[in-house]
């Protein structure tokens, strides 16, 4: 049910049962196929939404045209919440990569309830600054890190959001094309293909289309360093 993962939200945090639900079916459902986006970078934002079901990207677009993923997130994340906090333009696109349901809250009644319940406020900034922290890194990695560390430590990232046990290792269901994946990790496709069969012919990782399984947690980890 969406419920239970809705409510595992950041937002719904500091808030009891009966506010939360009350919270919840305040809540507008969206549904979203593959495809389609939910917001444009550079449009107003007054809009958060949470993650019922799906996956949803968030990319930024470079003038010649050329994509940059930011981030991945799926059922229990949010996105759209920086613009609350500090209204503007959207700093990203947001795309569905699978069928996704999505509830949104608008800025006015999000307001309304921090100014119920204050403690939701300190969960949000939380939340942001975990996706901040997780900029950092990426931004590190760009300098500090080859592309086949980056690709192991991106297929890392997506296993603790997407990943299910097995029978031979993690199957890492992550829905990108591969051209999204080399966006994911700041590098040409060729040169992500390239480490994906790499890491395949040490026995590190299976493809299995749109999903990876991944084979040998302990050498992509350390690969990742």
């Amino acid at each position: 049910m969406d419920d239970d993962v809705v409510l595992s939200a950041p937002l719904f945090a500091a808030i009891d049962p009966e506010a939360s639900q009350a919270l919840f079916t305040s809540m507008k459902p969206l549904r979203l196929p593959r495809g389609r986006a939910v917001f444009h970078e550079g449009e107003p934002g007054d809009r958060l939404y949470v993650i019922g079901a799906g996956k949803v990207k968030l990319g930024r677009r470079s003038t010649d045209g050329r994509e940059n993923l930011l981030s991945v997130l799926g059922p229990g994340e949010m996105f759209g919440e920086l613009s609350l906090f500090d209204p503007g333009p959207r700093t990203a696109t947001a795309t569905a990569v699978a069928d996704a349901r999505l509830y949104e809250l608008s800025h006015a009644e999000l307001i309304d309830w921090l100014e119920r319940y204050p403690a939701v406020a300190k969960h949000l900034l939380e939340a942001l600054a975990r996706r901040l922290r997780r900029t950092n890194e990426a931004l590190a990695d760009l300098v500090f890190a080859d592309v086949p560390g980056r690709v192991a430590k991106a297929l890392l990232d997506l296993s603790t959001r997407f990943g299910e046990p097995a029978d031979d290792g993690l199957r890492v269901a992550h829905d990108l094309t591969q051209e999204e994946l080399a966006q994911l990790v700041g590098a040409s496709r060729e040169t992500v293909n390239k480490a994906l069969a790499d890491f395949a012919a040490r026995g590190w990782v299976r493809r299995e289309g749109r999903a990876v399984v991944l084979l040998d947690m302990d050498r992509l980890e350390r690969r990742a360093r």
